[in-house]
């Protein structure tokens, strides 16, 4: 009986599927799975290439999109450059889907992403569609708190160069160049190279990147082929552990990693497009990809358990992994129908060893393996003037795999099906009310299963020193929780356009089953754990809003309210680092050739500790900028934290019972000078 519903959402998919017109499909490098339109019922906010210009000068994507409803972010070195992290309606990025192009750039195995692994990676970034919520179908990893979905810069651009160079706080710097060809006797190339370089605001927190992206292809009258490589390599001074709030008073400065930890982390991911014209209603589009990461980072175990480190105790961590995956999407496009279907399926192995970083003597050498294949039928069509259906049905089914010298593992795997549906109406002032259900689930990460470690041993009583034989059980399998989670999404909103103002009012109720939630606690490497609780929900209301004021002066507003509970073992208490109200809001100005713009960011207090007995401070931040451009010159004045407040947007209770931040940066500026040609 369960069925039953998927059944019938299959059948009506294949029945609409039949229909045909006269309308006609244009070629699009666009490679998205299916990209959400403004009457889709699909709770969606778009960021175009203006805004990304306007606020990019190589900081961060996560400070950008924290700048939209129901994200927060933090940042390990207190500055805008290295290691940075989102959460979307408190949801951390190991459940956000994140692509580029349609390729998945989470990581399999842990399930995140890092964008400091591509630095100024918003220079190469044409428009950024954020879901949140199960969404729509993604490849890679489930959207399960949401997905953002990245869109590289267009080869069929007008031809056009463009140089930047900036310099700030910390001894912040960027340079980069921008070159796109244009369309020329049916080719065309875009090239950006980058570098990135600061000393960060805590001691010791330097980040010093590089990266490229290129793209070129072939456009012909019934299909386009496109090479893409983009490329990154950073060095950083590691900052990822909190600091307690006693160190911070003394210094606020302080890092919590020793001058000895450091990483240096190469990936590269290349990709090859085809999109293919069958007739007026119908195109095909393909993407073989293969991603590719090598590097490493010193742990130092004396610092850790708070001796005094010479650096003669450093393990050393080294990571090689590669991703190679092959995705389809045929489109049916006619006057009222839009029908997609499409498989995805990659295969992913990553090595990890850990030795003495001095000595070069290896610990432990193991080899995990993750495997994933999915389908997926979407259709959207019209019931009437008025009325937009979308239903979107996913089967994905991954397995993960792991061989070690310690002990044996069997190969375990999970399959799911996801479906999700949705109904728009459409005034005639082209006003949209929506509303959607979906149900995702998803499988837990590596590091969740495996409880903090990189590999899996067995602590009590692991040696016989007798016989210096391993005690413990014969396969790892039972030493790790493998439980999937799952969420039942229901969305409804209003988007609404007026003559000087638009605005989209989203309300949303997620209820989760098997939730894996922060706990507090830090792992054997620093990291914060998470822990399966049975029941919990997240509830609230979304808002972004545009006024025009005359031709010279915009408000922006992106708000957000958020109410979420877990209910375990009789208890009810609220999810660690979910705060109930964020605000943003931008004033901007234009006169002549110049752009004042002043943005306010309140974030209330969230709690940082299981007990809900210890609560991260809410806080007003203010930041200004000024851009002023004369014929192809521009440049532009960044002035963040123009208060000069102390503040924190990330912290948690250490292992020792202390209050401990992570430190965001005093007053700081940021100056940046280019042109176009």
């Amino acid at each position: 009986m369960k069925n039953i519903p998927i059944f019938l959402l299959f059948t009506i998919n294949l029945v609409f599927a039949q229909n045909s017109s006269d309308s006609i499909i244009q070629l699009s490098e666009v490679n998205a799975t299916f990209l959400a339109t403004k009457k889709s019922p699909i709770n969606h906010q778009n960021i175009h290439i203006d805004y990304i210009k306007n606020k990019s000068v190589g900081q961060e994507p996560s400070i950008l999109l924290s700048n939209t409803p129901s994200i927060t972010y933090s940042v390990d070195g207190g500055h805008s450059q290295g290691y940075s992290y989102f959460r979307m309606r408190g949801l951390d990025q190991t459940r956000i889907n994140i692509t580029i192009d349609g390729v998945p750039l989470n990581d399999p195995m842990n399930q995140a992403f890092y964008f400091s692994n591509f630095a100024n990676l918003l220079g190469s970034i044409e428009m950024i569609q954020i879901q949140r919520g199960a969404g729509i179908s993604k490849n890679g990893n489930a959207s399960y708190a949401g997905s953002i979905e990245l869109f590289s810069k267009k080869l069929s651009d007008p031809q056009s160069f463009t140089f930047d160079i900036g310099y700030g706080s910390y001894n912040s710097f960027k340079t980069s160049a921008f070159f796109n060809s244009g369309i020329k006797n049916g080719k065309a190339l875009n090239l950006r190279v980058s570098k990135i370089y600061s000393d960060g605001y805590k001691n010791h927190s330097f980040n010093n990147s590089h990266s490229l992206n290129f793209s070129g292809g072939i456009f012909r009258d019934k299909s386009i082929w496109k090479l893409s490589v983009l490329a990154g390599k950073q060095k950083n001074g590691l900052a990822w552990m909190s600091v307690p709030e006693n160190d911070i008073n003394c210094c606020k400065t302080t890092n919590a990693n020793s001058e000895f930890e450091e990483d240096d982390f190469t990936q590269v991911q290349t990709k090859i497009n085809n999109t293919f014209l069958i007739n007026k209603n119908s195109s095909v589009k393909s993407t073989f990809y293969y991603t590719f990461a090598d590097g490493w980072w010193n742990f130092d175990l004396d610092n850790y358990y708070g001796v005094d480190s010479d650096g003669t105790n450093l393990t050393k961590n080294e990571i090689k992994s590669g991703m190679l995956g092959f995705f389809s999407n045929y489109e049916y496009l006619a006057k009222s129908l839009k029908f997609n279907f499409g498989i995805h399926g990659n295969t992913y192995k990553n090595n990890y060893i850990e030795s003495d970083a001095n000595l070069n003597s290896i610990f432990y050498d193991v080899d995990r393996f993750k495997e994933e294949l999915s389908t997926y039928t979407k259709v959207e069509f019209n019931l009437g003037e008025n009325f937009l259906f979308s239903s979107d049905i996913q089967f994905r089914k991954t397995s993960f795999d792991y061989e070690g010298d310690v002990m044996k593992f069997r190969e375990i795997s999970w399959s799911f099906i996801n479906p999700k549906i949705g109904l728009s109406y459409i005034s005639q002032n082209n006003d949209v009310i929506y509303v959607s259900f979906a149900s995702t689930g998803r499988e837990p990460a590596k590091y969740d299963m495996f409880q903090g470690n990189d590999i899996l041993s067995y602590v009590p009583g692991a040696l016989d020193w007798d016989t210096y034989e391993y005690i413990g059980p014969e396969y790892g399998n039972q030493l790790i929780s493998k439980n999937p989670e799952f969420v039942n999404d229901f969305e409804f909103g209003v988007r609404k356009e007026f003559k000087n103002f638009n605005m989209n009012l989203n309300f949303f109720y997620m209820d989760f089953k098997n939730e894996r939630i922060l706990n507090g606690q830090t792992g054997p490497s620093g990291l914060a754990l998470r822990s399966r609780v049975d029941n919990s929900l997240r509830t609230g209301l979304e808002f972004f809003g545009e006024l025009s004021i005359l031709k010279n002066l915009k408000l922006t507003n992106n708000s957000s309210y958020n109410y979420s509970s877990v209910i375990q073992n009789d208890t009810e208490f609220t999810p660690i680092l979910t705060p109930e109200i964020i605000i943003n809001q931008e004033i901007s100005y234009s006169i002549k050739n110049a752009t004042l713009n002043l943005s306010a960011r309140y974030q209330s207090d969230s709690y940082m500790n299981f007990e809900n007995s210890e609560s991260l401070a809410d806080y007003f931040l203010l930041n200004a900028r000024i851009d002023y451009k004369y014929g192809n010159y521009f440049t532009s004045l960044y002035l963040n934290n123009v208060t000069d407040i102390h503040y924190f947007n990330n912290g948690e209770v250490n292992s020792e019972g202390q209050r401990s931040y992570w430190v965001q940066p005093p007053r700081n500026f940021f100056i940046s000078v280019g042109c176009n040609f």
